[in-house]
């Protein structure tokens, strides 16, 4: 008796394939600052360049976004990675006693 091949099917006589798994990205969350009227404007530009590592200019142009638009990016991120930097910023603002609000929303 002959070794039986997995991929043989022995009704038809064809050789049968089996298709690679198709893999999916993971979604990305962009994450964002919300405008109030009391975080002064240097504190949000110290946040940008501390936690997202921007450049002073790229720090002004988001803090600016903020400022007359009510959100502005700060980048978009894993799940994970955008929950962390939501975290870290959310405390940071409330440990210098300002009511900054930094959010994730699915990109």
């Amino acid at each position: 008796m002959s070794e039986i091949d997995p991929n043989h099917d022995e009704d038809s006589g064809i050789a049968v394939k089996e298709a690679a798994p198709k893999l999916k990205r993971p979604p990305l969350y962009k994450v964002v600052l919300l405008n109030d009227d009391f975080t002064p404007m240097d504190f949000v530009v110290e946040i940008l360049t501390e936690h997202f590592n921007m450049n002073e200019d790229k720090a002004t142009q988001v803090m600016l976004q903020v400022h007359t638009s009510g959100v502005g990016v700060c980048g978009v991120f894993s799940k994970d990675v955008a929950e962390t930097k939501v975290h870290i910023v959310n405390e940071y603002s409330r440990e210098n006693h300002h009511p900054l609000l930094c959010e994730m929303e699915e990109a």
